[in-house]
């Protein structure tokens, strides 16, 4: 079996086919349960968060498991597959870890460095584990990809290339203005209460905004996200809850407003942005033609492209990309800063044309961040994503014969068992002394002559193209597949292991 990816992400999607392929809680669910259904997978994970999709999968063959998981990809994210497959990416064996541990770090983030990944990351790993999808494979895949990106946060200063993409997306509502002047008396209304905004919640709050308002369809949720803001050891920000029907009225006193809903349609529309602050809605300006720009149409769709990614696309994909500017912000004093964190979007993108409005989205955050510099601590970082890639291929290769060598060593101790039984009979009158000592000296024997070539086998088999040295093993032994098997699924049910 082979490790196999599938996906699109920020770097090689544009984020308009990005929000049409999100997926919901009970759609990913559903897509796990169909892959490991499809004959070519074993096991499967899916990772999706706001910018990235990917189905991971232990395959018996290449060509069908990507032909395959194209198109569940496809059925379950409701995008054409003729129209996803130029922006699918592939990533086979040691590429495919590779990738994973990359993301892991945060070298493939909108925000590179940024640490949330690694809890989205988990949320992948306890979703398969709890819908029994995620097998030996995955289990030690995903467990191992958290260790690394743990590494490269206490190891390196990867933190300093990059921070949250909350954080990031409030440096750019500052606008050049140090983030805690900026925010000094503001109030700012926080809708959703998931994982995304709380953490935006926490990071006004630190910030030093003065008040923050939680707007959440689960008023629970919102009380309890207020409930850990105000027993913070670093902030003294008050903080309340409020019924999402309230939105509207807190609008017209918010200063910033954080959306990130799992909501499937628009959260806040451009009229309703407009209406809180009594302004009108202007119609959107004829758009200049520009050599070689996208049709105002496709603006959406081609704005958020950034080239400096390594994922793999469509030729035709390629060339379509194209560096474009979106309507200026208004130059007037900003009288409401919009982040939008979701996807699909929450918040309308012709908010922008409103008078006194500055939005901030993912599409403008991609932008940003492709200009962003990068610390020196990245080249440490990709030198650890290496190293643990080749140990991690080295561990799975010496795991694949480590059953081989246990049902060899269990043979020989039932051969042992077999003749010291055989002796007792031919020579019934030896002592327990005599007898202890036959059987032990038998045991050294039998140890001795299987040492070296376990050993070595063992090595072998951490080598790249060593998988075969377990088939050998069985070969010379007549070791019985199905005692091997049992083996091997005897290691998959300790409930010890994998734990770290």
């Amino acid at each position: 079996m082979s490790l196999l990816v599938v996906g699109l992400s920020h770097r090689s999607a544009p984020v308009s086919v990005l929000e049409r392929a999100s997926l919901a809680a009970d759609t990913q669910a559903k897509l796990l349960q169909d892959t490991l259904a499809a004959e070519p997978a074993t096991e499967a994970a899916v990772l999706a968060t706001c910018n990235r999709i990917e189905l991971y999968a232990d395959v018996d063959k290449f060509h069908a498991g990507v032909a395959e998981l194209s198109t569940l990809l496809a059925q379950h994210s409701g995008v054409g597959l003729d129209e996803l497959t130029p922006y699918l990416y592939v990533h086979y064996e040691d590429r495919a870890v590779h990738h994973l541990f990359s993301v892991a770090c945060g070298l493939d983030s909108m925000v590179v460095g940024e640490g949330q990944i690694l809890g989205q990351i988990k949320d992948a790993l306890a979703r398969g584990q709890e819908l029994h999808t995620a097998g030996r494979l995955l289990n030690d895949l995903f467990q191992q990809a958290l260790r690394v990106g743990k590494r490269a946060h206490s190891e390196t200063g990867i933190d300093r290339a990059g921070q949250s993409l909350v954080s990031f997306g409030l440096q750019q509502l500052a606008a050049g203005v140090d983030p805690g002047l900026w925010a000094q008396g503001k109030r700012a209304l926080v809708i959703g209460a998931g994982s995304m905004s709380s953490l935006a919640a926490a990071t006004l709050a630190r910030t030093g905004v003065a008040e923050i308002v939680v707007a959440n369809r689960t008023r629970s949720r919102a009380d309890r996200l207020v409930e850990i803001l105000q027993q913070g050891d670093d902030t003294t920000v008050r903080a309340h809850a409020v019924e999402m029907s309230a939105v509207g009225d807190e609008l017209t006193r918010a200063d910033v407003v954080v959306s990130c809903t799992g909501a499937t349609g628009l959260v806040l529309t451009a009229d309703a942005l407009a209406d809180a602050l009594g302004v009108t809605l202007d119609a959107p300006a004829e758009a200049p033609a520009v050599t070689a720009a996208p049709a105002p149409a496709d603006v959406d769709q081609h704005a958020a492209w950034v080239e400096n990614g390594s994922a793999a696309s469509a030729p035709e994909a390629k060339a379509a990309t194209r560096r474009v500017t979106l309507p200026a912000q208004s130059t007037g004093p900003v009288k409401l800063a919009l982040l939008d964190l979701a996807m699909p979007r929450d918040i309308d993108g012709a908010a922008h044309r409103i008078d006194g409005v500055r939005l901030v989205d993912i599409e403008s955050l991609a932008d940003a961040s492709a200009d962003a510099p990068m610390a020196a601590d990245v080249d440490q970082v990709r030198t650890i994503v290496a190293d643990e890639v080749a140990a991690f291929g080295a561990a799975q290769r010496a795991a694949h014969v480590a059953p081989t060598v246990v049902a060899l060593r269990t043979m020989a101790a039932d051969v042992v068992a077999g003749e010291i039984a055989r002796l007792d009979g031919r020579l019934p009158d030896l002592d327990e002394k005599q007898r202890a000592e036959i059987t032990q000296t038998v045991r050294r024997v039998v140890d001795k002559l299987l040492h070296a070539p376990t050993v070595r086998v063992k090595q072998l088999a951490s080598e790249p193209g060593g998988a075969g040295y377990a088939d050998a093993l069985r070969e010379l032994f007549d070791l019985d597949p199905q005692t091997v098997a049992a083996v091997s699924r005897a290691d998959l049910n300790d409930p010890n292991r994998g734990r770290s």
